[in-house]
């Protein structure tokens, strides 16, 4: 199946839980130029945040098929290039759904699944 590249346009998030119990909360902005912003937050049990990472890059879609290249990380303040030698900066994946609210998604290696919410600024439009 083919996907409109357009509906990944805009601002997504997702919540989850991870194996140490902390919540991660994904912020992704895809820009139509085919560069990305990931922010992904940890907070403890008590939502103190303990750890913000952010990752820049490129990313495309591809029939149904998601990529990102993670070209650089944002920490404390501090922009740093990411090692494009590194293979865990590339990633792929299956698109499962995609329409105007929801972005689900599995990675093809790993084969976890990762749903999506759209970000809407404006209440009570589609």
């Amino acid at each position: 199946m083919n996907y409109n590249r357009a509906l990944l346009f805009g601002r997504w998030y997702r919540n989850d839980i991870d194996a140490q119990d902390r919540q991660i909360v994904e912020y992704a902005e895809l820009s139509a130029d085919g560069s990305f912003e990931f922010t992904f937050v940890s907070t403890d049990q008590e939502t103190n945040v303990t750890e913000q990472i952010v990752e820049l890059g490129d990313w495309g879609l591809v029939g149904n098929v998601h990529f990102t290249i993670t070209k650089s990380e944002l920490i404390d303040q501090q922009l740093y290039a990411a090692d494009l030698n590194d293979s865990d900066n590339y990633h792929a994946y299956k698109v499962l759904q995609l329409d105007h609210q929801t972005f689900k998604y599995q990675h093809i290696e790993t084969k976890e699944i990762f749903i999506m919410r759209k970000i809407t600024d404006n209440i009570g439009h589609c």
